[in-house]
């Protein structure tokens, strides 16, 4: 059965499939629901845009059965308050959750300053078809589908951005960690990355929904 992608503001998505969901980044900026309804959560790095824990708590309190996979620095702050149900992942590492297939990309968060110490960051794959590199450029060594594209932030600047979907190779890009991105800037990136990039790029807004 194919996934279906819900864009949540900034970095957070949800896939969906046979029932299940798996939630990516739900962090400050996100819904304050955004990981309700999660059987499975995951989260990049402990950057408040990606990671809340208020929001991680509502979505495993909302689903008993429900399981979180993230970084160390993520786990440690709240592993104790849900006992077995916190798993610590790190690059290379591979696993299945509630019918997914996951697999997990990347060590460092793309460099914001030379004088900000650089944190660690995952991306996931999921199904060997979607691709989430939180804060980072990382190219996986697996082909992607469909790529969750940082379109603006700190760190990056849009020729990065035009230069990672290239090398990635997607046959299309989704726009994630957009909520720092004007409406008026938005034409321009558009524009750029859809006649630039060598795929498909798509745009959705915040409850939006699309079958992959």
């Amino acid at each position: 059965m194919s996934l279906h992608l819900t864009k949540k503001t900034h970095a957070c998505v949800r896939l969906s499939k046979d029932g299940r969901t798996v939630v990516i980044d739900p962090g400050t900026f996100s819904e304050q629901d955004a990981a309700v309804g999660a059987d499975v959560i995951l989260v990049t790095h402990e950057h408040l845009d990606h990671f809340n824990e208020d929001r991680l708590r509502a979505g495993l309190e909302a689903n008993p059965a429900a399981e979180l996979w993230t970084l160390r620095s993520v786990a440690e702050k709240i592993s104790a308050a849900f006992p077995g149900r916190v798993h610590t992942v790190g690059h290379g590492d591979t696993f299945e959750a509630a019918g997914f297939d996951i697999q997990v990309h990347g060590e460092l968060h793309a460099v914001i300053h030379p004088d900000i110490p650089r944190i660690t960051n995952v991306g996931f794959l999921i199904d060997g078809s979607v691709f989430h590199p939180g804060d980072a450029l990382t190219v996986p060594d697996h082909a992607v589908d469909t790529l969750m594209l940082p379109v603006m932030a700190p760190w990056n600047k849009i020729s990065e951005v035009i230069d990672y979907v290239r090398e990635v190779k997607p046959r299309r890009a989704i726009d994630v960690h957009d909520a720092l991105l004007t409406d008026l800037a938005r034409p321009i990136y558009d524009s750029q990355i859809g006649s630039l990039g060598g795929a498909d790029h798509v745009r959705l807004t915040p409850g939006d929904t699309t079958r992959l």
